[in-house]
């Protein structure tokens, strides 16, 4: 589903991504993992098509196609979906205009009332509504690949299991998860496949669920040193 080599990529004229290989496969989850400035959110932006990331070398296949060809709205067309850290507000956009019609299952799935339909995007949520917001969002337009940039980022236990099972319920064969995140404590609810661990701009090491208990357990510092 997803194909990048040896990826380059800066911001401002700075080079963040110095070589980023990653494989994901249809129906699998991926999670990265790494410490502050390593690049994880940078690599989440780059495939969503951000314009301030530019791309200097390698190649991202994605369906078949050359992701790099394609605008941010060509992307989201094609399935590519990106979950803020932090979410935006759009003050004066309802969340029934922007997400066209609520689904009350998956309404029910987040413990979102209806009362979220008629609010603005995101203006006045909590950090967990802003999350669940968007995992609504995921829901309804069913992309094909899914890039999560630190969901987990400001919420409190309850608010990540919820934000976990709208995710577990988007899990199937034909769908591909990137999922970034700094602590084991999301993969204990998303069950990653494949860990990755990022350190300057490149993926380090690469393993299954345990490598996210050992950095859980030991932090990065014997990893870095490890591959150094």
């Amino acid at each position: 589903m997803l194909e990048i080599q040896n990826l380059h990529a800066s911001v401002d004229g700075n080079p963040i991504l110095n070589g980023i290989d990653l494989s994901v496969k249809a129906g699998e989850v991926h999670a990265i993992m790494g410490p502050n400035g390593s690049g994880k959110s940078t690599l989440g932006k780059v495939l969503a098509g951000l314009e301030d990331y530019e791309v200097t070398q390698g190649s991202i296949q994605y369906a078949g196609q050359d992701l790099l060809e394609l605008s941010v709205e060509e992307r989201a067309q094609q399935g590519i979906f990106l979950g803020f850290q932090y979410p935006v507000e759009v003050p004066g956009v309802s969340n029934t205009y922007f997400l066209k019609t609520a689904l009350n299952a998956h309404m029910k799935l987040l413990e979102m009332d209806n009362r979220y339909k008629k609010r603005f995007v995101n203006v006045g949520f909590s950090g967990g509504e802003k999350k669940r917001n968007e995992i609504l969002q995921m829901a309804l337009l069913e992309p094909k690949m899914c890039i999560l940039d630190e969901t987990d980022s400001g919420l409190d236990v309850d608010a990540m299991k919820l934000v976990s099972q709208g995710v577990n319920a988007l899990r199937d064969a034909g769908r591909g998860f990137l999922v970034i995140t700094h602590y084991q404590r999301l993969l204990d609810h998303i069950q990653p496949d494949v860990v990755h661990i990022m350190s300057d701009g490149r993926i380090v090491k690469t393993g299954g669920p345990e490598l996210a208990l050992e950095v859980e357990q030991n932090g990065y510092a014997d990893i870095l040193e490890e591959v150094a």
